[in-house]
């Protein structure tokens, strides 16, 4: 028998209040992935089985550039908030949890900043 009241018995365990937000963020990525992706497959495709130099050259064009910079953005932002759903929905200690969600928050961020890194060496010339 607890001696707990009802609010006490549920303290912290309500809504964050964010749930809607990160709701129509990942909606939001997903549309935007739809024509980011026919766009970052036909240079990618036209090119494929090319030299190197046939490549930077189809990335050096700041059309190409910058849909494949948002492609990676958008792809690895979806990517995230996706692995967060999956981490807090099915993993149930609170210290793995954590660890899960900032270990997915830095791999994707590292992964995705280092593509744009190398788009932008490409598409500058470095």
């Amino acid at each position: 028998m607890s001696y707990k009241t009802d609010r006490a018995r549920v303290s912290g365990l309500g809504s964050a209040k964010d749930g809607t937000h990160h709701f129509w963020n990942q909606r939001l990525t997903s549309v935007a992935l739809i024509p980011l992706t026919v766009l970052f497959v036909i240079p990618l495709a036209y090119n494929l089985g090319g030299d190197h130099a046939r490549v930077v050259e189809a990335y050096s064009h700041p059309f190409n550039a910058l849909v494949a910079v948002l492609f990676l953005v958008t792809g690895f932002l979806h990517l995230q908030q996706g692995l967060q759903v999956v981490i807090e929905d099915y993993v149930h200690g609170p210290a793995l949890r954590t660890a899960l969600i900032v270990g997915n928050t830095l791999f994707c961020w590292l992964f995705g900043l280092t593509g744009v890194f190398a788009v932008a060496k490409i598409a500058f010339g470095a």
